[in-house]
């Protein structure tokens, strides 16, 4: 037999064993990995010399009604992919409503400061001297203490 066709009748036979439900060599998935680790072949005999046994194995998963393992694997990723878009829009969606707060507060700050300066600068220089206050007698807690 030519290395070719042994490699086709193992991969042949590893469908069998795999959608049969009783791999050998493999864990089973509905993978070309799988596909070639059960036939005991390296992947790109699947993916380059022997495509069509490849599409084969995956016309046959489809056949059964089920999905192979590398599609489940993507539609969970774009579900997963799908939640984070929604959530990330949500968020800036939040920045941009606290971006308009902050440049609404930083220009009222503004503004009132422009008017406080205004009129500061409209007084006259005024100083008031306030009257001296009494000095108060510094107390201490152990010593000055009535009772102590």
């Amino acid at each position: 037999m030519t290395p070719a066709l042994d490699e086709r009748n193992r991969i042949r036979a590893a469908m069998d064993r795999i959608l049969g439900g009783t791999p050998e060599h493999s864990n089973g998935a509905l993978t070309i990995v799988a596909l070639a680790a059960e036939a005991q072949v390296p992947r790109n005999a699947l993916t380059q010399r022997h495509t069509d046994l490849k599409n084969e194995f995956y016309d046959k998963v489809r056949a059964r009604g089920q999905t192979p393992d590398t599609e489940r694997r993507l539609r969970r990723q774009i579900r997963q992919l799908k939640e984070l878009r929604a959530a990330d829009a949500e968020e800036i969606a939040q920045h941009k409503a606290d971006i308009d707060a902050l440049v609404g507060a930083l220009h009222q700050a503004t503004v009132e400061n422009l008017t406080l300066r205004q009129q500061l600068e409209q007084r006259a220089a005024i100083v008031h001297a306030l009257p001296p206050q009494p000095r108060l007698p510094i107390v201490h807690a152990e010593r000055d203490l009535p009772g102590r």
